[in-house]
């Protein structure tokens, strides 16, 4: 007995285990009882010559339970009792280790089991949930599914053999090729259309035999011919009929998705993110030499050409305007074409949608575009470079993006300008000279070759014809009128114009009435092809016919460059990105980088509060400023036609007379226009004034041209109210008819106003005088200065007329004429020659400077007559009825200016606040005028930044989904 892993067994028992189950036990050979050898030779294949092995292991292995097992020798002094138990436990233990053999398989089984359903489960668990994409098979499937037999539809299949008999004749189709590539190659090689076969084909053979043959051989090749073409339009039907029904699924899909059954969130297809990406772009200034590479289709032609019928064979739908051999096309369209639920279109800036399938709503699209063209010309243009960005949605239509332009013409007729041919020209260049461009070249197949313009210009874009793709329009007019159909096929393989391209097409676009439908045109299309002998002679391939054919070779042309330099243009403005932010860290490392929208909106912020600072100012402040610009604008008037004109009558009953006039015929006149013009200026001064002092502070200096555009337009706009003029002339009218002066405070305040008026009247003239004169012997000393001729004759005629002054001191205001020849005669005597109006002029002066000097005299005497004044002492030698003039003025300046001011805080300030966000609304919305008024190297910097960073995350986020795609 061994112990081997914690259990006791025999050897043979361990042998036969070891055996059967490959469990190796480290217990030699020759260690075994002769019952395990047997059994272990019996079991592993090893035979001894000498003893029969497997007899020996069959026999014991059968009758294990009578083995002659000679039993262990009992202890020293035990009894036989003792022995035959310890026998039973032993025989019984022995049985037990068999029987556990079983267990331990058993066991094994079970662990295993439960072991793989457990990395069943395991397995499970990491497996993505598919329940979400269960909108990808619309629901009428999955009902259509439950409601099928399986059983019955198995039944009701046919079998393979019977499918078998469908398909066409492999081994016959075979062997017509081979006759076919046999016959090319005899042509081509001058050989006889056949060979011998076997060795009597080499004897001389009857002519007739050899023209019955050639006949027969010629009857079989066109046999051929007709039996491919059925074949090809057989399966081109089967082909479209597919195609419509997996048109209707996918619209199914579409509109299910579309009324948010799945409730997805939707996503931007991968054509309208790339359209996006070209919209930014054709928005872009490129001041910073970053050009736009990336690939579009751009459609050129020669007017009238169909280039606008195949565009709305690709977009399937009549969305151009259409004119009878004018030009309709006067600017670039950029239209992108996606597939959609529904069939509609809209603009890039626009909400609307216009449905496709309604013919009113394409009547209306039309004349959208229409209108949009004509509104991009400016004055005196025929054709415009602006772009007009449209969106084409429906079931199944080929994604891309497609430029039309206007078409090329060769002369410059009536009504158009000068210079519209060269114009077309540089458009034209300027969208095909992208080497990522696809040119999709327009040809009139019912015109002459010769009389092609735009093949030239394609050949120049593209010499080697790497992205160009040549379609030949009007095919049917062209069979029918051309001579030669061997014509059309030469223009179809490039050998009759210069130009190279990637392929060519040959397209019908309709019989040429405005009222055709999509639908119709395909249909006639397809007709003329399937009848035409272009076609069945094998001058046209069928690949190369219908717009069909050309949308889809069309679109993968131009995925297959977008998937080409899409990256390259990516790196291209990654770089510029950074050269940009590396400029703007160097020259402005403190500023943030704020476009020029975020610049206006901040300079909107501070106009608007700085127009809130204006209800902030003091009625104190508001009064001081207009009683004292009131006075500065009136005083003129009232010293010079009211104060002088009644003071110089000499007369106190004459002076209040001649003021009460006077002064009423001014405030009925001129004082409330002049008070209202004095507040408007006021405003605006006060607006002005905040603002500098807003700029002083914190101001960017770059707002300098848009505050002050925005304060020049809203004083423009603001009109004051005039209402308020009736009432102000009221109060300015009674204000003046009052005399009673109630204290002597009013009455000093009266004197004050007067003296400083007249001595600032004073002044004035003395510098008049002084002007008239030229200096003095104190001047002329000191300074070396001279007075001219005419000086020294105004020094004289001053110096006469002072004389006369002094001799009459109550002299009037005027000279007689005795007087002024008297001082006329008195200078000839001392040789001056002097004219009367000089004399006059001069003598103006001088007395008016001698009156203000006698005025403040008896200003001066008037600080006491206030008690005259109250006690009304008529008699009295001492009138200060100029003082009270003084005091009505004054007076009627202090009411006023609180009038005035009460319009302006309580009016005024909202109104004009109102006018300037108006201003400031209208400014933003004018993206011309922002740019014209918010200018400089910082702003098209940070222009340019933001630009070419949305311009690179529309990418990024574009070649993410375009790798998502693959």
């Amino acid at each position: 007995m061994l112990r081997v892993g914690g259990k006791t067994a025999c050897m043979a028992c361990r042998s036969l285990v070891s055996t059967h189950m490959g469990v190796k036990f480290p217990v030699p050979l020759q260690k075994l009882h002769p019952l395990s050898r047997a059994i272990h030779h019996r079991f592993s294949g090893n035979a001894n010559p000498q003893r029969p092995p497997h007899r020996m292991a069959a026999r014991y292995f059968t009758s294990m339970s009578r083995l002659p097992m000679r039993p262990p020798k009992p202890p020293r002094g035990s009894g036989g009792r003792g022995y035959q138990q310890q026998r039973n436990f032993w025989m019984v233990r022995l049985a037990t280790r068999l029987l556990k053999l079983r267990y331990i398989l058993l066991g094994t089984a079970v662990g295993g089991g439960y072991t793989a359903k457990k990395t069943y489960e395991e397995w499970k668990e990491m497996l993505p949930d598919f329940s979400e994409y269960n909108w990808v098979i619309p629901d009428f499937i999955w009902e259509l599914s439950e409601q099928i037999d399986l059983d019955k539809l198995a039944k009701a299949l046919p079998e393979m053999e019977e499918i078998a008999k469908l398909l066409p004749d492999l081994d016959k189709i075979r062997e017509n090729f081979s006759f076919l590539k046999s016959l090319l190659t005899s042509e081509t090689s001058g050989d006889p259309p056949l060979k011998a076969t076997d060795s009597s084909a080499a004897a001389p053979q009857d002519p007739s035999d050899k023209q019955y043959k050639k006949s027969s051989d010629k009857e079989k090749f066109d046999q051929l011919q007709e039996e491919l073409l059925r074949t090809q339009l057989k399966y081109q039907r089967m082909l479209e009929r597919l195609e419509k029904e997996n048109k209707e699924l996918r619209k199914v899909v579409l509109q299910k998705d579309d009324k948010g059954i799945h409730r997805r969130k939707v996503k931007k297809s991968l054509i309208d993110l790339y359209s996006e990406v070209l919209d930014i772009l054709s928005d872009y200034d490129a001041n910073y030499n970053t050009q736009d590479h990336l690939p579009r289709v751009v459609v050129v032609g020669d007017q009238s050409a169909g280039k606008t019928s195949v565009l709305e064979m690709i977009a399937q739908a009549r969305i151009f305007p259409r004119g009878s051999g004018e030009m309709m096309t006067r600017s670039p369209v950029k239209v992108t074409l996606s597939e959609g639920p529904h069939h509609v279109a809209m603009f890039k800036d626009s909400g609307r949608e216009f449905d496709l399938t309604k013919e009113e709503d394409l009547a209306a699209l039309r004349r959208e575009i229409e209108l949009r063209m004509r509104k991009s010309l400016k004055e005196g243009q025929t054709v415009s470079s602006e772009t007009i960005s449209l969106s084409v949605k429906g079931p199944g239509i080929q994604r891309m993006v497609l430029v039309d332009l206007p078409g090329v013409i060769s002369t410059v007729t009536a009504g158009m300008a000068s210079d519209t041919k060269e114009t077309i020209f540089s458009i034209s260049k300027a969208y095909m000279q992208n080497p990522n461009a696809i040119i999709l070249c327009i040809q009139d197949g019912s015109v002459d070759a010769e009389r092609s313009i735009v093949t030239d210009l394609v050949s120049q874009m593209d010499p080697h014809g790497k992205r160009t793709i040549f379609v030949l329009t009007k095919v049917d007019l062209a069979e029918k009128n051309l001579a030669s159909p061997s014509r059309i096929q030469q223009i179809v393989e490039g050998k009759l114009f210069p130009m190279k391209a990637l392929g060519y097409f040959a397209v019908v676009t309709g019989k040429g009435s405005p009222g055709e439908s999509i639908d119709s045109i395909k249909d006639y299309e397809e007709d003329f092809f399937q009848n035409s002998r272009l076609l069945r002679d094998g001058m046209l391939k069928a690949h190369q016919v219908t717009t069909k054919n050309l949308s889809l070779a069309v679109s993968d042309c131009f995925w297959k460059m977008v998937r080409e330099s899409v990256e390259q243009q990516a790196d291209v403005f990654k770089a510029s990105r950074f050269n940009l932010e590396t400029e703007w860290k160097n020259n402005y490392p403190r500023l943030r980088e704020l476009d020029r929208n975020e610049l206006f909106e901040k300079a909107k912020n501070e106009i608007l509060d700085e127009v809130i600072s204006l209800s902030q100012v003091t009625p104190q402040h508001w009064e001081a400023i207009l009683q004292k610009k009131l006075w500065e604008r009136v005083s003129t008037h009232v010293i010079e036609n009211i104060y002088l004109p009644a003071a110089q009558t000499m007369d106190s009953g004459t002076f209040n007379t001649t003021v009460d006039i006077k002064l009423k015929q001014w405030t009925d006149k001129q004082l409330p226009h002049k008070a209202l013009e004095v507040a408007w200026e006021t405003l605006q001064e006060e607006f002005a004034r905040f603002m500098a002092e807003y700029k002083g502070k914190d101001q960017d200096d770059i707002f300098d041209k848009l505050k002050e555009a925005v304060k020049d337009e809203s004083i423009k706009r603001h009109k004051w109210n005039e209402r308020a003029m009736d009432g102000l002339r009221v109060i300015q009218h009674n204000a003046l008819e009052d005399r009673s002066i109630t204290d002597k405070p009013q009455w000093d305040a009266a004197i004050q106003f007067m003296e400083e008026t007249l001595q600032s009247r004073l002044k004035d003239t003395d510098s008049v005088i002084r002007d008239m004169v030229g200096p003095d012997w104190k001047q002329r000393w000191l300074n070396w200065k001279n007075r001219s001729p005419d000086q020294h004759i105004r020094n004289e005629t001053k110096n006469e007329l002072e004389r006369l002054l002094k001799l009459h001191e109550d002299h009037t205001a005027y000279l007689a004429n005795d007087e002024v020849t008297t001082v006329r005669k008195n200078l000839e005597g001392r040789s001056v020659e002097v004219d009367p109006v000089l004399i006059k002029d001069t003598w103006h002066q001088l007395y008016r400077r001698h009156f203000l000097q006698k005025a403040l005299s008896h200003c001066n005497l008037c600080k006491r007559g206030f008690y005259y004044y109250q006690r009304h002492f008529v008699d009295s030698e001492l009138e200060c009825n100029d003082v009270v003039l003084f005091w009505r003025i004054q007076r009627m300046l202090v009411i006023t200016a609180n009038t005035l001011r009460q319009q302006l805080t309580n009016t005024e300030v909202r109104r004009l606040e109102k006018n300037v966000k108006e201003v400031l609304d209208d400014f933003g919305e004018d993206m011309e005028k922002k740019t014209h008024l918010i200018t400089g190297r910082r702003v098209q910097l940070a222009e340019d930044l933001k630009k070419v960073r949305e311009i690179q995350e529309k990418l990024e986020a574009f070649i993410e989904a375009l790798h998502k795609e693959k």
